[in-house]
């Protein structure tokens, strides 16, 4: 592919790009919101130390003077800057909040109000009101501060602090309030609520007539406690104004003006209130702060410190909107506004890739003398491609064993290997072999057989070298849940399928074996070309077996001359269904349909257990356990067989079954995907539903009758003559040729 400067990406490109960087920005920004929520407190039960502050600072004390602002909404440039200092200079002993000092209950919220109250030089306590109890903000404040609604003494004045939200139960915080006053002895009592009682202020301003606290029974009885007690001052916040009323001899003072938006000009304005106690007498003032401005600035500068306040406070959340809404437009955009293309992309000429011999590096998590389907293709797909006149460079895992490597095959150093016979072997994904090999082989493509480990680094060095990326869907992942050290449904139902989606949408093509394979790709979301093109064949290698070589066979297995023999190949694993096999053949043999022998070819991690279950259903004299066998020796085994078996559902094609109608043998197999588009139904053998007594039907149905049986074994041979070792391979080559045509195409 041309190299193409940075500056000079696609219009496609760069949407791409500022989509990726957009999610970066979003899932970075819901990780800190995650952390911020988990993370250790920085601060805790900050009302204990401050009510300690203010006993000490009034001990033995009858005149002091303390502050009391409401409406603090996270506010910056009022509270922050121009409040604080002012505290911090006015012989002000301790300040207390009447109401929301938040602007919200987040996190980010209660952390920046701590650190604005920390400038402070005197102690401070906050109310708890509307804003600390929004967005679930109760228990941080709770957390954070203390509880809902407490009390103390101080100097000569009894401070109770009361829950005006209905986070409270009403009838306990008037009992509770009853009691408190009634044993107070202190010369003054002092009450805040983060809501004004309803009917303390007659005339709020516009658009804050419903701010006030909503439980007439609660305020009618704090009214009413304050009268009998002879409370000095009720003090609220919530509205943004400076009210003072007497009301039965008790002062109702509300203040809303140390920061947030001011929504009245003429009755709004920034202030704190100083209360003087000296002896007997106590004294209410406001201190305004913008004296001389006219209304209407007083109302746009409020606006501006909400504002940045917001920014200041909850940037972060800002971000995650703006980010979300930013992926939001994009993808609408691309729904919308771009042109999408479902039918293949004809002007893409592949001739000049057909008549080219082409250099493709094939990358396997498993090959040889591991024996499995995978190395079988692997193997067969490199042995056509190389008589086809192409170049083929694989690179493997390397094992124990020795094997028949040419200088076409490297070995890549493994790091772990698991299994029974350590036949799995996780590579060294960092190999420096494995990189300089791919560099200087130069590939025109390369092609991975795994979605993960060797088959990613594949993936990566194909962006590297800027080549296309060919990946084959050969394993149903969800079926080998069982080898995942993850919960099972999790891995099962959610990861295998997320893994084989993101893994084929990043490759040029994909090539599947079978049409349903395909259906299942389309199902969960790859978009990737595809080619639908089972694995190849040595037709001529199975198609015959020497009559010699055959009786020696049988004579070495002392299998009864009068009986059918059943062949079954797969890997002695969980995954292949062997055990509904062995019940159902279990069935048969109860019900005296005893002239079978089924011959298990295979082996894997649980060859004990199906033995075990062999011998437990006592077909030890019906069933033999024959192991790994050399494939050279597999075409003899097949014509030794009447009928071949099979029961797996977690196939993507069934290779052995085409080898098996190779050599001339009907199947019985268990419906499934990958079966479904082999097996033809009547032609060259039967499928059923997972159910043993159909299964067993149609084994008895092809062992008892002879020219059924053969019939359909003719039948098998002739459709697995398609499937060719050669015919595969050039199916493959002139897909490589599209994937090539269209990567490097100019419209790219």
């Amino acid at each position: 592919m041309p190299r193409r400067s940075f500056l000079r990406l696609s219009h496609q490109r760069w949407l791409r790009l500022f989509f990726s960087l957009n999610l970066a920005l979003v899932v970075g920004l819901i990780a800190h919101q995650i952390w911020l929520y988990v993370a250790e407190p920085e601060f805790e039960s900050v009302h204990t130390l401050q009510v300690a502050d203010i006993r000490e600072v009034l001990t033995e004390r009858t005149d002091y003077r303390f502050a009391v602002v409401g409406n603090i909404n996270n506010s910056v440039n009022v509270f922050q800057d121009e409040i604080v200092p002012l505290i911090n200079q006015g012989g002000i002993d301790f300040l207390i909040s009447a109401g929301n000092a938040v602007s919200g209950g987040q996190q980010e919220s209660y952390q920046a109000i701590y650190h604005s109250l920390e400038l402070l030089n005197v102690p401070y306590l906050l109310t708890y009101g509307d804003n600390e109890d929004s967005d679930f903000g109760s228990y941080l404040f709770y957390e954070y501060f203390g509880p809902h609604f407490y009390s103390f003494v101080a100097g000569n004045s009894h401070f109770i602090f009361l829950d005006g939200t209905g986070k409270s139960s009403t009838s306990w915080q008037l009992d509770w309030l009853s009691r408190e006053l009634a044993a107070s002895e202190a010369q003054h009592r002092f009450l805040f609520i983060g809501l004004p009682l309803h009917n303390v202020v007659s005339d709020a301003p516009l658009f804050e007539a419903d701010n006030y606290l909503n439980d007439p029974r609660l305020a009618d009885g704090i009214m009413a406690l304050a009268e009998e007690h002879n409370v000095d001052t009720v003090f609220s916040a919530n509205l943004t104004l400076f009210s003072q009323q007497t009301i039965n001899g008790v002062d109702y003072v509300t203040t809303g003006g140390a920061g947030g938006i001011l929504i009245d000009a003429d009755s709004s304005f920034h202030h704190y209130v100083i209360v003087d106690v000296e002896g007997e007498n106590v004294a209410i003032a406001p201190v305004r702060l913008n004296v001389d401005s006219p209304g209407w600035w007083r109302v746009l500068s409020s606006v501006g410190s909400t504002v940045y306040a917001f920014f200041y406070v909850s940037y972060t959340r800002f971000l995650l909107i703006v980010g979300l809404l930013t992926l939001l437009a994009l993808r609408l955009y691309r729904l919308i506004f771009e042109d999408r293309h479902y039918y293949p992309d004809f002007d893409i000429d592949p001739t000049p890739f057909l008549g080219k011999s082409l250099r493709v590096a094939m990358v396997s998590n498993n090959y040889f003398p591991f024996v499995s389907g995978v190395s079988v293709s692997v193997d067969r797909l490199r042995n056509g491609l190389h008589d086809l006149g192409h170049s083929i460079q694989l690179l493997v895992p390397r094992y124990r064993e020795a094997w028949q490597d040419d200088k076409s095959i490297k070995r890549i150093p493994t790091l772990m290997a698991f299994g029974e016979k350590g036949e799995f072997r996780l590579t060294n994904p960092f190999s420096v072999r494995f990189r300089h090999c791919l560099r200087a082989f130069k590939p025109d493509l390369i092609h991975v057989h795994h979605p993960f480990w060797l088959g990613s680094m594949g993936l990566l060095m194909g962006r590297r070298l800027k080549v296309p990326v060919v990946y084959t869907y050969h394993t149903r992942l969800e079926h080998y849940a069982h080898f995942v050290p993850l919960p099972g449904a999790l891995f099962r139902n959610l990861i295998s399928h997320y893994l084989i989606k993101h893994f084929s949408n990043r490759c040029q093509g994909v090539i599947v074996p079978t049409y349903s394979a395909e259906e299942y790709l389309r199902m969960i979301g790859v978009k990737t070309p595809s080619l639908v093109q089972p694995t190849g064949i040595d037709v001529e290698r199975f198609a015959h077996a020497e009559a010699g070589e055959l009786e020696v066979l049988r004579k070495r297995l002392a299998i009864d001359p009068a009986r059918k023999i059943l062949i079954s190949v797969s890997r002695i694993s969980k995954e292949k269904n062997i055990g509904f096999m062995l019940e159902a053949l279990a069935e048969l043999q109860t019900q005296r349909h005893e002239d079978f022998h089924l011959l298990l070819i295979g082996d894997g991690p649980d060859r004990e257990a199906i033995q075990y279950q062999i011998d437990t259903l006592k077909l030890t004299a019906w069933v033999t356990l024959v192991g790994a066998v050399p494939p050279d020796q597999m075409a003899l085994y097949y014509h030794l067989g009447d009928i071949f078996v099979f029961a797996s559902t977690s196939e993507t094609q069934g290779m052995v079954i085409l080898e098996a109608m190779s050599a001339g043998l009907p199947v019985v197999a268990v419906r499934s995907s990958g079966i479904d588009d082999v097996v033809r139904q009547g032609v060259n053998g039967f499928k059923t539903p997972q159910n043993r007594q159909a299964w067993g039907q149609k084994v008895l149905e092809l062992k008892d009758n002879a020219v059924l049986r053969q019939q359909l074994g003719k039948q098998a041979s002739h459709f697995a003559e398609e499937f060719d070792i050669a015919n595969f391979a050039t199916a493959v080559a002139a897909f490589y040729a599209e994937v090539l045509a269209k990567y490097h195409s100019p419209s790219r």
